[in-house]
């Protein structure tokens, strides 16, 4: 849990990057997503990956998206296990 919350709050850093007209909806669209999967099972580190992996890989298409350098994402990378 403590990974998912550090992860999250580092998408949430990525979010400030973003152009102001599309920082609330990305910033919604992080913490709906990660309501929604707080439920997923602590004991299945597969699952929690693969989850991470999502979240980074997002992260990075949204960043590039608007054409904010990718490297912004290093320290999510970093947190989510260096993808």
């Amino acid at each position: 849990m403590n990974k998912a919350l550090r992860i999250y709050g580092e998408v949430l850093r990525l979010v400030r990057r973003l152009p102001a007209d599309s920082r609330p909806y990305y910033a919604k669209y992080a913490r709906e997503n990660f309501v929604n999967y707080r439920e997923l099972d602590d004991n299945d580190p597969a699952a929690l990956q693969e989850l991470f992996l999502r979240a980074y890989n997002h992260s990075v298409w949204v960043l590039n998206k608007y054409s904010v350098d990718q490297a912004a994402a290093s320290k999510l990378k970093e947190i989510c296990g260096g993808v």
